[in-house]
């Protein structure tokens, strides 16, 4: 390794190439900062980031932020439109009903495999002429007046004026930040085959141990959903040993039979939620994404928040990057700015999503009470379409 090739020298390093980092990056290039000067660093190979079988969630919102970059129309042709949203309550009279056609929209929001967006995006980014430097890690940071030093863990040093975190993890790997708490809950996630589908129609059930999500994900017949069921930590132990077919068993009498029986389900997996909050930045450094704020996955919130901190940044720091805007620190200002700019988005996602966790997934007297306040969300256009839109484009 030569000298040049250990030190390398760009405008903005991105520690987290997933699909917020990858975004930021894809972004930066469209808004002017040469695909040279920005580097993406991450631990895991691209062909390891794209055979993550996971499904994701992505609104409106994050459709539009995607066709911005030159992504949206490779994940197009496989995801998975939602037309509506079904939310209700377990044991319990009421529920809501959200549909695309009040917003004049052509969905709700979309379902795709995580490995897919993660292609789109790499592709997106090399057409930029993005730097990666996979696999690497950053050891440890140097923070300077001017600029700052990345020191990774292959012996290779980048030298940037703004360094972004935009690799969080999952809740259960992560250090304690300022805002933390521990739902005593853990998602099981799988796909699952159901007898009587209702196309393009996503469903939220709330039990009494944690929200129950189904999103339609078109298989090649048409009747598979990505399953995400919030549980209590042995519950979701005992649900991970369980044979196929007591599996599908519990599954139905946790969910109901609005879609006929289940008839299959795939591999199982397993991960713990929390609350994990903490946006801190310093002059050159900020944190976007689920390195900023892990949510609860109910309401599928967590990406799409993530990829508007990616927007918002983009922003910003190719305005603070701008060689014509002399006489200040464009960099720092575009870090400053960022974070009063995202507190409104993110402090309301934050409040609903936790809230929705923690006083659905509960037993008590109030509980018929919100049952029949989704009833009533479900005929008070005005305030279905506050939280539809509030979820589809955050808070604006």
């Amino acid at each position: 390794m030569t000298e040049r090739d250990k030190n390398i020298d760009v405008d903005v390093a991105i520690c987290g190439a997933g699909p917020v980092g990858m975004a930021l990056a894809a972004l930066l290039a469209r808004r002017g900062v040469p695909g040279e000067r920005i580097a993406l660093i991450d631990a895991r190979s691209l062909g390891q980031a794209i055979s993550d079988p996971r499904s994701i969630a992505l609104s409106w919102g994050s459709r539009t932020l995607l066709e911005d970059v030159g992504a949206w129309g490779a994940i197009q042709g496989a995801a998975t439109a939602i037309h509506q949203i079904h939310v209700s309550r377990r044991g319990h009279l009421g529920r809501s009903l959200m549909e695309r056609e009040e917003h004049g929209l052509e969905a709700l929001g979309y379902v795709a495999r995580y490995g897919d967006v993660v292609d789109a995006l790499a592709r997106a980014c090399e057409r930029e002429g993005v730097r990666v430097l996979r696999p690497a890690r950053a050891a440890s940071l140097d923070e300077h007046r001017t600029q700052l030093t990345l020191h990774l863990d292959d012996g290779r040093s980048v030298l940037a004026r703004a360094a972004v975190q935009a690799e969080g993890g999952v809740f259960g790997e992560q250090l304690e930040k300022a805002q933390r708490r521990d739902y005593d809950q853990t998602a099981v996630i799988a796909r699952v085959t159901a007898s009587q589908p209702a196309p393009h129609r996503a469903f939220e059930r709330f039990t009494d141990e944690g929200p129950l999500a189904l999103l339609p994900q078109d298989g090649p017949d048409r009747h598979q959903y990505a399953l995400v069921w919030c549980v209590r930590p042995e519950r979701a132990q005992q649900l991970l040993t369980l044979g196929e077919a007591e599996f599908l068993r519990q599954l139905g009498d946790a969910f109901g039979e609005r879609l006929g029986e289940f008839t299959r389900v795939s591999e199982r997996a397993a991960f713990p939620l929390g609350l994990n909050v903490e946006p801190r930045t310093t002059t050159r450094t900020v944190a976007i994404g689920n390195a900023a704020q892990t949510l609860h996955p109910v309401a599928g919130q967590g990406l799409n928040l993530g990829l508007r901190d990616a927007a918002v940044l983009a922003r910003l720091l190719a305005r603070g990057l701008d060689p014509d805007a002399e006489g200040h620190d464009g960099v720092a200002q575009a870090i400053e700015r960022f974070g009063i700019d995202r507190a409104r988005d993110r402090g309301a996602i934050i409040r609903v999503t936790d809230a929705m966790a923690r006083v659905f997934a509960n037993t008590g007297p109030l509980q018929p009470l919100f049952g029949l306040g989704l009833a009533a969300l479900d005929t008070v256009k005005p305030a279905r379409t506050m939280l539809a839109e509030l979820m589809m484009f955050g808070r604006r």
